[in-house]
């Protein structure tokens, strides 16, 4: 079902966050915010916060926020548009589908998700009701794939040729632009050509259904041919974020509270097509911290079917360290040598591969093994840096209980103190906090557009920072005056450049530029997280903004946020007039050198007028 964007917001608005959470957890009054125990990990003390004024939610704990449908999402582990629905329910709001509203008022993205279900018409077609498709059929009845299925899953087949999709778009009349841009067409000096051609096609969808993109597999391998050619990234699919088949799955891993993770489509279709239908497949990519919260939204557990090769080991331990951040429980479970989700359920059935569901190892037992099998047990001093590696995930977990009863388990696994373990682990807590400490260090270094940023860094980010929580106040004045003296491009960091385009282009649109509304505009988590914990003050950002009170109204926002901005400006300047004169002391050409005087003259002028503006 597609909502209508106003009808959303219409929702929104009418919706108080706080009275929503308070229906699943005791929150209770500190401040300006609401308090309360973590719902989505294990605490003792309140880490949770619930903004009224700003209708948003964060934990500093475990890193989940964000406005009131993700918490419904969350907690309950349901869509988007289911958790529309539900607070629409509750408000007596009726939702008519978007297919009723006229066409002039579809957003781009929907344009773009109705070409893709025309494309995949087409594809289908050609599969099942043209005889262009007679190979293709044969491949996936060959693969023991039933006609069924085949529809289920909207397979299809591209036409051998460069044109046949080409001359589809042309005479439906679709927008052959839009096609470009989706990837599914390509444009070159000869003219426009089709992309897939000659390849079994698998629609990719959203988690609510819906074809976002398309990848096409050869039906003979070939050595100086493509095995698979995948949709580019585009405003309605974003490959690190998807995964393959989960709308299929969605219902049935809530249902068991357990997900089974394959490596590819064939995989999950035969699966799904023998009865096990709990199954989602990260498609030829390495997991992704964006895939592995998708699925924590349905279930916490997670069984790994990758391939026993080196690659697929290699996939499996570097999926486990990401599914330990998102406090994940991981079994893995080891198919015989040569076998494949599908081999395996082809030729042993149902029965036999929820046995092998049964006797997965948990992670730890896992990567024991895996260290056994490389001969690291056979030498004293191998020993101890397999025993140092398998502390390296443990450190990942953020349940101390869970943590701890690993450490007992490792420890009585090769006869050693717990205590030693513990030491170990106190170490690799160490050397990860040294590492995001020289990370965010480089991060700011390198974000940074001119040279000498050290001397600046402080000034400049501590200012930014200001002027970023000014704008996730919500208040469209401070945001307009704000934005009409800077641009985007001006700040210097880029995840402050993200935040700021997103809420001109709100302000552009006329929409609300609150928090709830802005983290909805923006895909990347990273940028959604730093906004909540600046808008939670977890950054002191400065003592005259630490000391605004709600009660003293707009105008106290609005001043800072003069303040704010000539502070910025006047920065700049200084920098530019330090480098010049510094400049002034190497450079024996006397024009260049009048150049710069002349320079710094213009640049001292201007920060008296910014010191005297009026804003």
């Amino acid at each position: 079902m597609r909502i209508p964007e106003q009808k959303i917001d219409e929702i929104r608005l009418n919706t108080n966050i706080v009275d929503v959470v308070s229906n699943y957890m005791q929150l209770k009054k500190r401040g300006r915010n609401y308090v309360g125990l973590c719902p989505f990990h294990n605490e003792k003390t309140p880490s949770f916060s619930v903004s009224d004024d700003k209708q948003i939610y964060y934990c500093f704990g475990c890193h989940n926020g964000g406005n009131v449908f993700k918490f419904l999402m969350e907690y309950k582990r349901i869509s988007f548009v289911e958790a529309v629905q539900e607070l629409a329910r509750e408000l007596g709001i009726i939702i008519e589908a978007e297919d009723q509203y006229e066409d002039s008022i579809k957003s781009e993205t929907e344009i773009l998700y109705d070409l893709n279900v025309e494309v995949a018409r087409y594809f289908s077609d050609n599969l099942l009701n043209e005889k262009i498709g007679e190979n293709a059929k044969k491949y996936f009845e060959s693969r023991n794939i039933k006609l069924a299925t085949m529809r289920a899953f909207g397979l299809g087949y591209a036409n051998f040729g460069r044109e046949s999709l080409t001359e589809f778009f042309k005479t439906k009349k679709l927008d052959l632009e839009k096609g470009i841009y989706l990837g599914l067409l390509l444009k070159s000096e000869s003219g426009i050509k089709d992309r897939f051609n000659g390849r079994i096609m698998f629609p990719i969808f959203s988690p609510n259904g819906r074809v976002i993109a398309f990848a096409g597999r050869i039906l003979e391998d070939k050595a100086d041919t493509a095995k698979y050619v995948n949709s580019p990234e585009s405003k309605i699919y974003y490959k690190g974020k998807i995964l393959y088949g989960l709308s299929h799955a969605k219902d049935e891993i809530r249902k068991n509270d357990i997900a089974l993770l394959v490596e590819g489509y064939m995989d999950l279709i035969s699966l799904h097509q023998n009865g096990i239908k709990n199954v989602v497949a990260i498609s030829g990519t390495a997991l992704t911290d964006d895939q592995v919260l998708l699925l924590s939204r349905y279930t916490k557990n997670v069984v790994l079917f990758f391939d026993s090769d080196s690659a697929g080991v290699n996939a499996s331990m570097r999926s486990i360290d990401i599914l330990l951040k998102r406090d994940m429980n991981i079994k893995v479970a080891s198919l015989p040598n040569g076998e494949d989700p599908d081999t395996f359920i082809q030729k042993f059935g149902k029965k036999e591969f929820e046995e092998e569901i049964q006797n997965a190892q948990n992670f730890l037992e896992y990567q024991t093994e895996i260290y056994s099998r490389k001969g690291f047990f056979n030498d004293p001093i191998k020993t101890v840096e397999a025993i140092r590696e398998l502390v390296k995930p443990i450190s990942l977990i953020a349940d101390e209980l869970k943590r701890s009863v690993l450490i007992k388990s490792l420890a009585e696994k090769f006869s050693l103190r717990e205590k030693l373990i513990e030491l170990e682990l106190e170490k690799v807590f160490a050397v990860n906090k040294k590492e995001e400490n020289v990370a965010e260090k480089f991060r700011v270094k390198s974000e940074a557009k001119e040279q000498n940023v050290e001397e600046r860094i402080l000034k400049e980010i501590k200012v930014e920072k200001e002027l970023i929580k000014l704008l996730l106040e919500g208040e469209e004045k401070v945001s307009k005056l704000i934005l009409e003296k800077i641009k985007p491009e001006e700040f210097q960091l880029t995840i402050h450049q993200e935040i700021t385009s997103v809420i001109e282009k709100l302000l552009d649109e006329e929409k609300d530029v609150s928090p709830s509304v802005v983290i909805d505009q923006i895909q990347n988590i990273k940028t959604q997280q730093y906004i909540l914990e600046i808008t939670f003050d977890k950054y002191r950002i400065s003592d005259e903004w630490e000391s605004l009170k709600p009660s003293e109204g707009i105008s106290i926002l609005i001043k800072s946020a003069k303040d704010a901005i000539k502070k910025f400006k006047g920065q700049k300047i200084d920098f530019e007039l330090k480098n010049n004169l510094e400049k002034l002391k190497t450079i024996s050409d006397e024009e260049t050198k009048i150049d710069l005087m002349r320079r710094n003259s213009e640049l001292t002028k201007k920060k008296k007028e910014i010191e005297t503006e009026i804003l």
